[in-house]
């Protein structure tokens, strides 16, 4: 039987809890998503004070994080220096804003996290912090 690695519900809610505890401390408010490495929810939120299309935006950096195996920045950068816009690969969910990180572990992509609600810069810092955090590497 072949058994997909994957994050798991603990590590997500541990990866959502690293997050908050970031944008609470720089007095932020932002949205948070992770998914396996399908592309697949595992866990979302959305702080109350967060724009209701960082929602969708977080959503969309974890999915393509997952799907593409590289940041949404590089994947963003790969679609600039294309001529590649997202259209291209027939999926709504592909995005290049920077914030949205793969989860890798043991040389394989388990899963994405995608941030969103402040710059991209930003974003993606978040979204290193909640990684680090779980994962120690």
């Amino acid at each position: 039987m072949y058994t997909i690695q994957k994050v798991s519900s603990k590590e997500a809610q541990a990866l959502i809890n690293a997050v908050i505890a970031e944008a609470e401390r720089i007095n932020e408010s932002i949205a948070v998503a992770i998914v396996g490495p399908e592309g697949e929810p595992i866990a979302f939120l959305r702080m109350d004070e967060a724009s209701p299309a960082a929602s969708v935006i977080a959503q969309n950096k974890a999915y393509t994080s997952a799907r593409d195996r590289k940041s949404t920045r590089k994947m963003g950068e790969f679609m600039l220096d294309n001529d590649r816009p997202p259209a291209f690969w027939g999926d709504k969910g592909i995005t290049g804003f920077g914030g949205g990180l793969p989860i890798v572990q043991n040389n394989k992509v388990i899963g994405g996290i995608g941030i969103s609600g402040l710059s991209e810069d930003e974003d993606e810092r978040i979204a290193a912090i909640a990684i680090q955090a779980v994962y120690k590497y």
